[in-house]
């Protein structure tokens, strides 16, 4: 652009309000005018607006369907403007409006038409936080936020909604601003789109989280204890290593940021001296967000934080780090490096001793030596690698996993391609192979071969990584539930890896599905204590105390989860579930559901239950869920119950026997078509046993319920092992064995399982075995005590 043009004016914090005008590409030109024109009004009409424009404060820039208001006040200016406008559109519902808040640099230009103009990513982030919300919401940066929670009449009005990735791969932490007359309280569809394929609420969920690796982004953990408390029980050789800021010009390029800090967590991670904080509770701290340091080493349970600045142009590298004492704010050492990018891995490694030496933290020879070493020579390959990584962060999301992770592979392929002795890459191909694998989308022996050509590559590069056997553990649970084996590789893992959260989380999964429930708890209980805003890792210790019957556990798990996802509908219909569980009250299951479905229709399909909700024992509660519960099914165990199954427990509960028999029937062809492509599938095999059971197929049925059994039994799989002896004593009942009934139902009684008192009290599941005496000797034995 010609001098003459733009002339730059000096970087300054603005607080920006972006507007739009949602629907505005479908209204006629016309309504297109008359929609911009009564905006205007409203906004010329706000007092923050007028007071700002007055004291020469304020630039409005039109952006055809809306407007950025940029504000040179103060934080409160624009929130306060969106409140007002927010206020004024009640009384003309007919213009409906979408804000974003965000306070951040930005640089006054004049464009081509002579006109005063800003750039930079204080209005980029506005426009960014905006774009997450519906019709109505005001939502605000987490930086935002933060400024205005130090005032006690916003408090009520800031709900956290967690963290989005908006572009560049960039996660910003979203407030919604709402009170009785202002504001949108609903979830964003964006922010609801992205919970809704979390796993379902029983152990199908704990199952599919393994291959997650911790990498599901979350929001913030609200660590119990006063600030003084934390101050003084905090270790001292504990750290988190919290993202590093993007100074480069190409935008793109934040993976790379990303990827210093992350080598810098890693090796600092594999000194046993350290508490580490792993990477999923570090990552919603992003950069270009204000952060509240003292906070934060509260809520990561750390003394010390590491933070940093990256830029990366042509072949140079400049890299800043400074290390702060959290519990005071003092800055303990900062330095700048500026290189060679080829020497970007050696920087990472001075930081990383540099840091250990501040801590005083003792380093033994063979950490030394894992310090030093570079992941790879190749830079290009380096950069594939994080990309790869980028998608696999990702993958808790089904849809997104079909569509992104074919790209990981294609970009780790490369990698290993340009440096077949980048073990990282390796491993990562490993890894999502397997998860391939294990979330269905290519359950063939063919994907299996692929997981451990690359694990066994990376054995022969460097057989005592802990990354290799880590990636060796998760292939032999995947393919073959070989816990022995997983075991052994884990074990070895832990020793290079002592600050690995995942190390401790798969432990703690074969731990419990292996019937070692209290070394599950104890492994599940570390991982949180690495990686304390893991919402998934939290999820499988809820889940991990539930079959124990420690519902007092269970639900401070879920109160804890909440404050990472605030208002999460899942969430807190598995809080309601404790009681219906523990007490057979189903009270709060009801009126939170009736809660959550009045603030938003649409969460009924992922929250209402026929687990639970056909406790309830009425026919509105019955045809209620039969309308929630997805046409295409849901998950439990692996296997997909048909909607056709559900209609015919509740039809032959009603006594329509004719009505029962169609919906079994049709159940019946969708879980043959599983058993088809894989016939020695447990978990299809005890569902096709019970629904053969509904349809009077009593020989079939017991000998498909026998076979799952025997394909997976307890003894292997204290989880989906004890699910189908439960499903087996179902099969039984429903084909008129009650005495094999009541006695296959002894054994899975005895332990913990998945089968509490609430759904044998009151499920019509149970309803054939109903007034047989021990039967009801069973129930009681399950009552609280």
């Amino acid at each position: 652009m010609p001098a003459e043009v733009k002339k730059e004016i000096q970087l300054e914090i603005a607080h920006v309000l972006f507007i739009d005008v949602v629907g505005y590409s479908k209204l006629s030109i016309n309504d297109q005018h008359a929609a911009v024109d009564e905006l205007n009004q409203f906004v010329r009409a706000s007092e923050q607006f007028q007071g700002a424009e007055a004291a020469n404060r304020l630039l409005k820039i039109p952006t055809g369907d809306g407007m950025a208001l940029v504000f040179y006040t103060s934080p409160e200016a624009p929130a306060q403007c969106a409140i007002e406008i927010s206020r004024a559109l009640k009384e003309h519902p007919r213009i409906q409006l979408r804000m974003g808040v965000h306070s951040g640099p930005v640089s006054g230009v004049t464009d081509v038409n002579q006109r005063a103009n800003v750039a930079g990513t204080g209005i980029n982030m506005a426009q960014r936080v905006m774009d997450c919300g519906d019709a109505g919401h005001i939502l605000l940066s987490k930086h935002v936020a933060e400024d205005l929670e130090e005032y006690e009449h916003w408090q009520p009005l800031l709900h956290d909604l967690g963290t989005w990735e908006v572009k560049h791969g960039v996660r910003v932490g979203i407030v919604n601003l709402y009170g009785d007359e202002i504001g949108n309280p609903h979830l964003p569809i964006k922010f609801h789109a992205l919970r809704k394929h979390r796993a379902r609420v029983r152990w199908a969920a704990l199952a599919t989280a393994l291959l997650l690796l911790g990498t599901i982004v979350a929001a913030f953990v609200i660590v119990s204890g006063r600030s003084t408390k934390w101050i003084l029980t905090v270790p001292e050789k504990s750290i988190a290593v919290l993202p590093f800021e993007n100074l480069s010009e190409e935008k793109a390029n934040a993976f790379f940021a990303d990827g210093v800090q992350d080598e810098i967590l890693e090796d600092l991670a594999k000194i046993a001296d350290l508490k580490v904080i792993s990477r999923t509770s570090v990552m919603a701290y992003k950069s270009g967000i204000a952060r509240n340091l003292r906070r934060i080493g509260r809520d990561l349970g750390v003394s010390h934080v590491l933070e940093g600045s990256v830029q990366r142009a042509a072949n140079r590298v400049r890299v800043t780090a400074q290390l702060i004492d959290a519990r005071n704010d003092a800055h303990l050492w900062a330095e700048h490096y500026d290189r060679a990018l080829d020497d970007v891995f050696a920087i990472q490694s001075e930081i990383a001793k540099t840091i250990a030496d501040e801590l005083k933290a003792k380093i033994s020879p063979t950490e030394k030596i894992a310090l030093e070493k570079a992941p790879t020579t190749d830079l290009e390959a380096y950069d594939l690698y994080l990309r790869a990584q980028t998608f696999y962060a990702a993958s808790s999301d089904t849809i997104y996993t079909k569509e992104k992770l074919p790209e990981a592979v294609r970009l780790l392929d490369q990698a290993v391609a340009r440096d077949p002795q980048f073990l990282l890459a390796w491993c990562l191909l490993s890894q999502i192979h397997n998860t391939f694998y294990f979330q269905g989308q290519d359950r063939t022996p063919a994907r299996l071969d692929l997981a451990n050509a690359a694990v066994q590559a990376a054995l022969r590069i460097q057989p005592e990584a802990g990354e290799t056997h880590l990636a060796l553990a998760s292939y032999y649970y995947v393919g073959f539930r070989d816990y022995a084996r997983a075991r052994a590789e884990l074990a070895i893992a832990r020793r290079t890896l002592p600050n690995n959260a995942d190390v401790f989380f798969f432990t703690g999964v074969f731990d419990y599905r292996q019937g070692n429930w209290e070394e599950a708890t104890r492994n599940l209980e570390r991982s949180v204590e690495l990686d304390p805003r893991n919402f998934h890792t939290l999820m499988q210790l809820a889940l991990c105390y539930q079959p124990q019957r420690r519902y007092s556990n269970e639900t401070g798990t879920y109160d804890r989860m909440l404050t990472i996802m605030p208002g999460d509908p899942a969430t807190q219909m598995l809080r309601a579930e404790v009681a219906a569980n523990w007490k057979a009250d189903m009270r709060p299951y009801q009126v939170t559901l009736a809660k959550l479905v009045a603030e938003n229709p649409g969460v009924a399909s992922d929250i209402d239950d026929p687990l639970y909700a056909l406790r309830e024992r009425t026919a509105t509660a019955a045809a209620r869920v039969l309308k929630n519960y997805p046409r295409d099914g849901t998950e439990y165990y692996s296997v997909t119950y048909p909607h056709a199954y559900w209609e015919g427990v509740v039809a032959a509960w009603e006594g329509d026997n004719v009505k029962a028999r169609d919906a079994f029937a049709k159940a019946r062809d969708e879980v043959e078509g599983i058993l088809e492509k894989q016939p020695d599938f447990p978990a299809a095999l005890s569902l096709l046993g019970m629904i053969d059971a509904g349809l009077g197929r009593k020989e079939e049925a017991i000998r498909e319920g026998r076979r799952a059994c025997e394909l997976l039994p307890m003894s292997k799989d204290a989880v989906d092992g004890v699910a189908f002896a439960v499903n087996l004593a179902q099969i039984y009942a429903w084909t008129g064995e009650k005495d094999l009934a009541i006695e296959q139902l002894t054994a899975p009684l005895k332990v913990p399982n998945d089968l509490h008192y609430g759904e044998l009290r009151l499920h019509p599941l149970w309803d054939a075995l109903r007034g047989d005496p021990r039967f009801e000797q069973l129930v009681a034995s399950q009552a609280p005590k």
